[in-house]
């Protein structure tokens, strides 16, 4: 792989499949062992608080990651100008970033109205191309 074909948007959605991850980390930090390892999810259900909440984040980033990464995919074949959708992925990064903190916080409207922007985002991103 030769890392200067990598555009900004792509090391973007590299960024943005580690969200999950960086997630699942806050919420295990501290908390969670070996023992635990033998039944992750029976430990996920017993998380209450700002642990289970990083949790919802991670299973929300994930679900998030198809729409994004299509997004930037399609707007690459369909040769969109690169700087635009370089802004705009690096927004929805921002976003994301952003909507963990408060999704693990507990800004619940706050975090609705930051994935609300993130999708518009997206949305964009697939208009680009006209």
């Amino acid at each position: 792989m030769t890392f200067s074909l990598l555009t900004v948007a792509y090391w973007c959605v590299f960024i943005a499949c580690g969200l999950p991850y960086l997630a699942a980390w806050i919420a295990k930090a501290g908390s969670f062992g070996p023992r635990d390892n033998m039944h992750p999810r029976d430990w996920a259900a017993k998380q209450s608080g700002w642990r289970a909440r990083a949790n919802s984040a991670q299973a929300n980033s994930f679900e998030g990651l198809p729409f994004f990464i299509g997004a930037v995919l399609i707007a690459h074949q369909l040769g969109v100008a690169q700087a635009r959708l370089d802004m705009l992925a690096v927004a929805y990064v921002v976003l994301r970033v952003i909507y963990l903190g408060l999704y693990i916080r507990g800004a619940a409207s706050a975090r609705s109205a930051v994935w609300a922007l993130a999708f518009l985002v997206n949305i964009a991103i697939l208009f680009l191309a006209r």
